[in-house]
């Protein structure tokens, strides 16, 4: 009974809520709201407590009365490192902000060119893969179980075989590509396999998933309120004065290094030279790159590499994630990839203290926490490394291309400030001196238009929104018409 009577506490401290009913004294209409986490319930019924008013103030009557209701809760403790989290993780919240705005205006056309979802349908020839497998499996010939947790053999030959296309000496290897649910989920993966005492860097802005990650995992210390930034994160300051690639002269030391090209949200894609600077740093400071190429099928300018195995040593000091997410519309598909080198090592981690390949450790996490990615899924992956798959890629990609130049030449039009999406399916608008959110709330209120703001991704996105290609080209061409009215 003593135990028992440890897990019940009162709402004061848990759970209570503020229900409250006002009753208009002029229209003589009742009004209600339900509040969470306050400690009285309010009844405003007419009959208590009138309130007189002047000329300017109206008149409610109320009475309050507390209620408390027994709660119970459990003697585990919270992860402290959830609390550090800041608000809603970015799309979520914009997911929300989206529905209320649909409330309000019920009538409205409200176009997404927010989170970055692709709209088109995919391929044929990359569907007819999944329909075989997926009717294979009903027979006893093609049906099967588990799979390799690593991926199945004829993909991750295929993944090799595109990197070989990209370039003869990114020295790719089957037995180094890791098949996932997608790029997102290898980034958590490869968190856990961290652990809790590395220290990180992440360019700013980046893709708010290397942070949020951390700071779950335990790298980080306490949110600063002042500089938006999490102690012990360096953050890699990407702006259009340093053409979005971080001053690395002036950058600490940090274990692990996040960086995406073409990056989400700015859409600029690293040169060669940028990246040979990477990997020299990461060398010198004995640092893992994690190289995020899910946008690589984008880039158009051949001085921009589309993988970092470009570039000579990157094999030893880089692992690259990639997704079949923004190359064929696997967004719900969920397929991807990580590629971890064999020359890649640990400082330590052998029985004599020796350095430890980092790919025998992740090929742990991948066969503990995983069970390998969906079948059908991994057939459709196989459809669009085929040569017809591939082509049908292309002409996806080059569908939201077409998307990028319509936008960027509406916002031109009015004299705002482009970036990216060149090599990238987004564009990173400037918006000098004023907020993100202001930005995003004045665009969805007159335009009904969903972006996404900068400062979502960074402190160093204050003052831009993100506006994606992915759309329906009917829907791209009216949100065009509708930024070129708001902002003319």
């Amino acid at each position: 009974m003593a135990m028992a009577a440890q897990g019940l506490v009162s709402s004061a401290v848990v759970s209570s809520s503020l229900s409250s009913s006002f009753t208009h004294v002029d229209s003589g209409k009742n009004v209600s709201f339900l509040s969470s986490f306050s400690p009285a319930v309010a009844h405003c019924n007419g009959k208590n407590s009138r309130r007189n008013s002047s000329q300017r103030t109206k008149v409610v009557r109320c009475d309050v009365e507390t209620k408390e209701r027994q709660c119970y809760a459990t003697q585990v403790k919270r992860n402290p490192n959830f609390a550090k989290l800041q608000a809603g993780y970015l799309f979520p919240e914009i997911g929300r902000r989206r529905a209320a705005h649909c409330a309000k205006y019920p009538d409205a056309k409200v176009i997404s060119l927010g989170i970055g979802d692709t709209t088109e349908p995919i391929p044929s020839v990359i569907t007819d893969g999944m329909k075989n497998k997926a009717h294979g499996l009903s027979t006893l010939e093609g049906y099967s179980g588990y799979g390799a947790e690593q991926g199945e053999g004829p993909l991750r030959a295929a993944i090799q075989k595109l990197y070989a296309k990209i370039s003869p000496n990114t020295g790719v290897k089957p037995s180094e590509v890791f098949v996932s649910d997608g790029a997102k989920c290898d980034i958590a993966r490869l968190q856990m396999m961290f652990g809790s005492d590395v220290t990180i860097a992440v360019q700013d802005p980046s893709y708010p998933a290397y942070v949020d990650s951390s700071v779950m995992i335990g790298q980080t210390g306490l949110y600063q309120a002042e500089s938006q930034q999490y102690s012990k994160i360096r953050y890699m300051k990407c702006t259009p004065e340093n053409d979005f690639f971080p001053d690395l002269a002036s950058t600490p030391r940090s274990d692990v290094i996040f960086f995406c090209s073409p990056n989400n949200p700015t859409g600029a894609a690293a040169t060669r030279k940028q990246l040979e600077e990477l990997v020299a740093y990461a060398k010198r400071n004995g640092s893992i790159i994690v190289y995020d190429a899910a946008y690589s099928i984008y880039i158009t300018d051949d001085s921009r590499p589309k993988t970092i195995y470009e570039i000579p040593g990157a094999r030893e000091v880089a692992i690259e994630i990639s997704s079949f997410s923004k190359f064929a519309g696997f967004t719900g598909v969920r397929l991807g990839w990580t590629v971890v080198p064999e020359e890649l090592m640990y400082a330590d981690g052998s029985p004599l203290g020796e350095p430890f390949p980092v790919i025998k450790d992740f090929n742990r996490v991948m066969t503990t926490s995983f069970n390998g990615a969906s079948n059908i899924a991994q057939a459709g992956g196989l459809a669009c490394l085929s040569d017809e798959g591939w082509k049908a890629m292309e002409e996806l990609v080059g569908f939201y291309r077409e998307n990028v130049d319509i936008l960027v030449s509406a916002l031109n039009s009015v004299g705002l400030r482009t970036y990216g999406g060149e090599n990238a399916p987004y564009v990173w608008v400037h918006f000098p001196g004023e907020s993100s959110w202001d930005v995003f709330s004045k665009i969805l209120e007159k335009a009904h238009i969903v972006t996404t703001p900068g400062s979502g991704f960074g402190p160093g996105g204050e003052g831009f929104v993100r506006i994606s290609a992915f759309g329906h080209r009917e829907n791209i061409l009216e949100a065009a018409e509708r930024l070129k009215k708001l902002f003319a």
